[in-house]
């Protein structure tokens, strides 16, 4: 049925005239990667499809994805055209499609190509494949092997080594380091990629993980480890959203923890909160019910009230899940 599905989805890629490509608010790396990745790949000179338009939509990238090849195309705001097919990538649901929702709206055919358990099937043709480790995998698997050229490669890989954490979290398969490495055959400097998207770090971002390490607070008998940044705080830093990248991923790996909590302050009394899981608690549960989503060890959810509120609301569900797991 798969195989059936995307042999469809190459159908109406190749058939389409005018293709919008667009991902989720606040871009990943596999949104970013994947986006790029079917730009690309659509757009590669010599190819016969040459004649059509493909517009790409997302909104800032960090600034260490943008040497990916067609950064320099995004678009940042929608046009007025009513494009053949509008195509959704590593979305889970269309209002996290943000300002580029009215585009797939104004759009005669949508596809959505996700790995979101979450996913709520929001398009008209959905391929959903929850046990890939990412979305870029997912289209490595759709791409003609032989089409895909160094750069559309960089892009795949970034995705992949994102989502998976550098190839350590669950959703690591032995199908996910074959397609690895299949992309590092095609020259990907895979080293460059890892260092310098994933683990290097400004001293601003150092400075402010060394902020939310150090105010963490650990709860429910060293299981879970709870840790929240301010808008004041944001504010003396300078600090954008992007800048707390991977401190949830760092207070998740704290000996003994089974699940992690960053909470950053968005607006007065509204949270955006990252989830990270070693494996019993479900956070893309959690996430889902107070409307948002994932995966099941990496989720998240914007909440409303005071951050006292917040944590104890999501300390209810987690403490829930810890005790089922204590009875198993």
């Amino acid at each position: 049925m798969e195989a059936l599905l995307k042999e469809k989805i190459r159908k109406v890629i190749r058939e389409a005239s005018s293709i919008a490509i667009a991902g989720h608010v606040r871009p990943d790396g596999d949104c970013v990667g994947s986006c790029l990745a079917l730009y690309n790949y659509l757009t590669a000179a010599g190819r016969e499809e040459d004649l059509r338009t493909v517009d790409l939509y997302l909104e800032d990238i960090p600034e260490d994805f943008r040497f990916l090849m067609g950064s320099d195309q995004i678009l940042h705001q929608p046009k007025d055209v009513r494009y053949d097919l509008f195509i959704a990538l590593d979305c889970g649901s269309a209002d996290r499609l943000g300002a580029f929702l009215p585009v797939m709206r104004n759009t005669k055919s949508t596809l959505c190509i996700d790995h979101h358990v979450s996913n709520t099937h929001f398009t008209a043709v959905s391929l959903i494949d929850p046990g890939a480790s990412s979305t870029c995998e997912i289209l490595f698997e759709i791409m003609d092997y032989d089409r895909i050229d160094q750069k559309t490669a960089e892009c795949l890989y970034l995705g992949i080594a994102h989502d998976t954490g550098v190839f350590k979290h669950s959703c690591t398969t032995r199908r996910t380091m074959e397609i690895a490495g299949a992309l590092i055959e095609k020259g990907v400097p895979f080293s460059r990629i890892i260092d310098e998207t994933f683990y290097q770090k400004t001293y601003l971002q150092n400075q402010i993980m060394g902020r939310c390490l150090l105010e963490s607070i650990m709860v429910l008998n060293g299981k879970v480890i709870v840790s929240s940044i301010s808008r004041k705080t944001q504010e003396f830093y300078g600090a954008c959203p992007a800048d707390l990248d991977g401190v949830v991923d760092q207070l998740r790996v704290t000996r003994g923890v089974e699940a992690a909590i960053l909470i950053r302050e968005e607006e007065t009394q509204t949270y955006k909160v990252s989830m990270r899981s070693n494996g019993i608690v479900n956070v893309s549960r959690i996430a889902v019910y107070f409307g948002g989503g994932g995966h099941v060890q990496a989720a998240g959810c914007t909440m409303e009230g005071s951050l006292y509120d917040v944590i104890n609301n999501l300390l209810l569900h987690i403490e829930s899940q810890l005790k089922a797991a204590e009875q198993v």
